[in-house]
């Protein structure tokens, strides 16, 4: 045995040598230029991704690991099939650098795979994003591109496999790669409000792209956001969450309010608005909606979320069930199509006798809408452009919601009714050459309102207020119907927006109307509407997340705050805070960032630690009960 262990040993040093006297530096230099513009060229985008501190020792450790993992193997294999491989790398990396490339220089956020479930919804927009990437992105692509074909050129040649050298490659990867994550330090134990910033944390939960990438370096962020999204098995729930899940789901009596129960039993329409920020909504524009708004129970201080990938379904997600894309791990809302929601919005109605169904343009396949609608209770889902034959693009403005009459009459049952309504002509492109402003000019023009022959250029911003205009009249032709059928009386209607207008190429129009630094640029118009509903405005902060609990309360079904992260906005218990995908928060007295005040006027030491530690604890909350889908518990 001792000989057998022994002569192991020789074989293996002298295949290991043999290995590295083949190794020609000048060969692995020129192979391993793309791998190092693509890990540079990223690693420079990170630059303005802040967490706490930069961090170049880590990503680089990681890069280089990869890459003595990637040549090793090349040159480890005879000729023919270490170039093959090479270049197979080689393409998959070049074609995900070229997508981070883009995503983010048009986005501000890099591409992960959870994005993959959202691709048909985004596929229209690819050729704008390709148009309005950095140009430099397409100069690094083919610099790389090229840097491929002279490596392969300068490729050694070899006869044979030593799949001794092979073995030595991969165990020094192995070691390295389970060493450099030492080099971030140590992660959280406890319930911290500052978990977001550890580097650490970031990379063991991968639940902030952008920082995630900074920690990792372009080949480790590629190959474990992939494991993290598609092959990492469910984790069993731990005794630490059992007992924090528990104590949050302890029953708690809510109080009543002049609004508990004051619309019960009334019919209830929310409409999403797509994209419709403050500044859009005024009486030029959108009268029907002003005119409404003006009427309602105005929301003044109201933020929407944006995480990043699939903005409008994370709001969906929110107001139906009460819950938002976890902050600490990577899931999108529309995977969540598995778990229990009993306490959904529809579930609750449905228990009183209503019928709860959704409407919007786009078929169901998108984000999975028909199995997610399908799963918070709702009774169908109905897709416009898949339920009817289109020979155009018509199926994209509003208005078809209500003229196509076979389709809005679906809207209105006998008996109680709850309809989710999303729009969606408020979507980008913002051209008079995209689908929905060219349309809506060539109406106008049909209408008489536009002189047929009047060649019309407008402008971004002029755009954006013509197929908001568009959302407005499929208001005007919804507040008809409902006279018509005699049910406006005894109606409700909820207008919220799913994400201010990230999607303008020109962000300087939205600094001409609200604040563009932080994440108060989020705020956003929610107003619940009745006929018969005094006007009162609340000026309470509010989210996503409180839309659930307030409607609840107003139809006099919210009896236990502890079901929800949010609480209903009407309580006087109600402390008022929107916070954020980055834990920064807003109460309309301070705006706290990285745990500290960045805007507004003072607050106490011990109220921004209770804040602080408020914002983990509910978003921990959110994030396990999701993770362990508790309510099927």
């Amino acid at each position: 045995m001792k000989k057998r262990i022994i002569s192991f040993f020789k074989r293996f040093r002298k295949g290991v040598l043999n290995g590295l006297k083949t190794l020609n530096v000048k060969e692995v230099l020129l192979l391993s230029i793309p791998f190092i513009l693509m890990h540079l060229y990223i690693f420079f985008m990170c630059f303005n991704v802040v967490y706490n501190y930069f961090d170049w020792l880590t990503p680089v450790l990681f890069s280089f690991g990869w890459l003595i993992l990637f040549l090793g193997i090349s040159l480890s294999l005879r000729s023919k099939v270490g170039k093959v491989f090479y270049i197979l790398i080689n393409t998959l990396f070049a074609i995900l650098f070229l997508i981070q490339g883009v995503y983010y220089s048009t986005m501000g956020n890099f591409f992960d795979f959870s994005m993959m479930s959202a691709a048909n919804e985004g596929a229209p927009y690819i050729i704008n994003s390709l148009k309005n990437c950095n140009p430099l992105v397409y100069v690094a692509f083919i610099i790389v591109i090229v840097s491929v074909f002279i490596g392969i050129k300068f490729f050694p040649k070899k006869e044979k496999t030593n799949y001794i050298w092979l073995s030595f490659v991969v165990l020094v990867f192995l070691v390295l790669h389970n060493i450099t994550p030492l080099t971030l330090g140590l992660a959280n134990t406890e319930l911290t409000w500052s978990s977001w910033r550890n580097a650490r944390n970031i990379y063991n939960s991968y639940n902030d792209i952008n920082k995630a990438i900074k920690v990792s370096g372009f080949y480790e962020f590629s190959i474990r956001n992939f494991y993290m999204t598609y092959l990492k098995s469910e984790e069993a729930i731990t005794e630490d969450d059992i007992e924090f899940l528990e104590s949050a789901f302890k029953e708690e009596k809510t109080n009543k309010n002049a609004y508990t129960g004051l619309l019960k039993d009334k019919n209830l329409i929310i409409v999403q608005l797509e994209g419709m920020d403050n500044w859009i909504l005024n009486k030029d524009v959108t009268p029907t909606l002003y005119k409404m708004k003006s009427e309602s129970v105005d929301f003044k201080n109201h933020y929407s979320f944006y995480n990043g990938g699939g903005s409008t379904f994370n709001s969906e997600f929110v107001i139906n069930t009460g819950y938002i894309t976890p902050f600490s791990y990577n899931r999108n809302a529309y995977t969540f199509n598995r778990n229990s929601f009993p306490y959904s919005l529809a579930n609750l109605l449905k228990e009183q006798g209503y019928s709860v169904n959704a409407f919007h343009m786009n078929n169901g396949e998108f984000y999975s809408r028909t199995v997610n609608y399908i799963n918070w209770g709702y009774d169908n889902y109905y897709g416009l452009s898949e339920m009817f034959k289109y020979n155009d693009n018509s199926y994209e403005l509003d208005r078809e919601l209500i003229l196509q009459e076979e389709f809005s009459d679906l809207m209105f049952p006998d008996g109680k009714f709850f309809d989710y309504i999303i729009t969606y002509s408020g979507h980008v492109p913002f051209t008079p050459n995209g689908s929905v402003c060219k349309m809506l000019i060539d109406v106008d023009k049909e209408e008489g309102l536009i002189d047929e022959d009047e060649k019309i250029v407008m402008t971004e911003e002029e755009c954006v207020y013509r197929q908001n205009k568009e959302t407005d009249y499929m208001f005007e032709l919804l507040l008809n119907k409902l006279e018509e059928r005699n049910l406006l009386d005894n109606t409700v209607i909820v207008v919220v927006t799913d994400h201010y207008l990230y999607t303008l190429e020109d962000i300087s129009i939205l600094a001409k109307y609200k604040e563009t630094s932080n994440n108060l640029i989020n705020h956003t118009p929610f107003f619940i509407w009745s006929k018969n509903l005094r006007h009162y405005d609340v000026n309470k902060v509010s989210s996503q997340i409180n839309i659930l609990p307030t409607l609840l309360n107003m139809f006099g079904l919210y009896n236990n705050k502890s079901l929800y992260i949010g609480e209903d906005v009407m309580s006087r218990d109600y402390l008022g805070i929107a916070f954020f995908s980055d834990y920064s928060w807003y109460d309309g007295n301070v705006y706290v960032d990285g745990g500290e005040v960045t805007n507004g006027k003072s607050i106490s030491e011990e109220d921004l630690e209770n804040t602080n530690y408020i914002v983990n604890y509910l978003t921990r909350k959110n994030d396990l009960t999701l993770k362990y889908n508790y309510f099927n518990r």
